[in-house]
């Protein structure tokens, strides 16, 4: 690599998001609804005699 291209690489923006999983994400809320899901789904599964 010559010289102005590693500096043109060094000052091109960053690349943007697609789309993936976001690391800056309220991680409680996450766990919270996870739980919540668990709690319905035992909940159903009890009240239809599935188990």
């Amino acid at each position: 690599m010559t010289a102005s291209s590693v500096a043109s690489q060094a000052s091109a923006a960053p690349r943007a998001r697609t789309g993936g999983p976001q690391e800056d994400g309220p991680k409680i809320l996450e766990h919270l609804m996870g739980w919540a899901l668990v709690v319905v789904l035992a909940m159903l599964v009890t009240q239809t005699g599935l188990m």
